[in-house]
């Protein structure tokens, strides 16, 4: 139980490295940092990926406790 946990973490944070990885915020991009600090409404495509990086985010823990508790 204790393993199919951890490779359930591994490719969690995996997805979520790659999901933070995309999100692009002003011109330089997110990967790269610059940018200016504009703030707007996330719309389409970029707040599809940030509610899948929340999501990612809220099954990393659940599975962290998940560990927690089996082991």
């Amino acid at each position: 139980m204790q393993t199919s946990i951890s490779f359930a973490v591994i490719l969690v944070v995996s997805l979520l490295v790659i999901s933070i990885l995309l999100q692009v915020r002003g011109a330089g991009g997110g990967l790269f940092g610059g940018g200016a600090a504009q703030y707007r409404t996330r719309r389409g495509v970029e707040r599809t990926l940030f509610q899948i990086t929340i999501g990612l985010g809220v099954v990393f823990v659940a599975l962290a406790l998940a560990n927690m508790f089996v082991s």
